[in-house]
């Protein structure tokens, strides 16, 4: 018994199997990074109406949203904003496939982290997720970018909106070099 508890130290301890746990990671970091997008389009939405009439309201929808599931700000932002059909489904294929991730990924697919096969499947699969996750997140800075131009936000809640995206900015890429830095 003793013997195979120590394999098992051995496996999770590997160089390999850091590398799945990294990737991990970096699938729930940019699965984030696309809700932070999404709180940044609730955001706008609620400036463009008119619902957000000073920086400690923005302040206080931004924590409120922040701490809304991906699901709830999804089907919040596609009430009152259209997305193509292909924006849709890989809104909706990422919200499932992050959710089978931090709820159950580990627990559905342990046996595949034991041997080298598994864990090169779970690591091709979790850099495919953050991929699409990042390049969906990348589109969704866009129309932020372009919303933001077209209401014309006055100067103090354009402000607080970047001051906001700044901080949230600032907190991935310390993330991202923390990550990287540990993928080295």
């Amino acid at each position: 018994m003793q013997n195979s508890d120590m394999q098992h130290g051995d496996m999770l301890d590997s160089e390999h199997s850091r590398e799945l746990f990294a990737y991990y990671g970096l699938a729930v970091y940019y699965g984030q990074a696309l809700e932070q997008q999404l709180v940044n389009l609730i955001l706008l939405m609620k400036l463009s109406q008119g619902k957000v009439v000073s920086n400690e309201d923005l302040e206080d929808l931004y924590e409120r949203k922040m701490s809304s599931s991906l699901g709830q700000l999804i089907h919040e932002v596609k009430h009152h904003f259209t997305f193509s059909d292909e924006e849709t489904r890989q809104l909706n294929e990422l919200w499932k496939q992050r959710n089978s991730i931090v709820h159950h990924y580990f627990k559905e697919r342990i046996h595949e982290t034991f041997n080298p096969e598994g864990r090169s499947r779970m690591i091709k699969e979790l850099e495919d997720f953050k991929s699409r996750a990042q390049e969906l997140e990348i589109s969704l800075q866009q129309y932020t970018g372009a919303w933001i131009a077209q209401l014309g936000l006055n100067a103090e809640s354009a402000a607080a909106l970047r001051r906001l995206e700044q901080m949230h900015s600032e907190s991935l890429h310390a993330q991202s070099m923390d990550e990287e830095n540990q993928l080295d």
